[in-house]
């Protein structure tokens, strides 16, 4: 089973590709947009699975599931950065 967490977009670059923002730290990823019906923009939450996002979020529906995330793992002593 894999967990998809919604990513950030952060700069938009050439070749269908763009950088996406981790969490709320400083780990960023380059990842496909080939698969997105339209384009991604600074901005956007994506959902992500093997480096190819698969569709993109509403800006709230992205942070409650952050939230929610973050709720389970407080729930088992961890903290997160997302």
């Amino acid at each position: 089973m894999c967990l998809a967490i919604p990513v950030c977009v952060t700069e938009c670059l050439p070749d269908n590709k763009a950088k996406v923002r981790i969490g709320e730290g400083e780990t960023y990823m380059e990842i496909s947009t080939l698969l997105l019906p339209e384009d991604a923009h600074v901005g956007d939450y994506l959902i992500v699975h093997a480096g190819f996002a698969l569709r993109v979020l509403d800006p709230q529906e992205a942070q409650e599931s952050l939230k929610l995330f973050r709720q389970i793992a407080e729930q088992d002593g961890l903290s997160v950065n997302f």
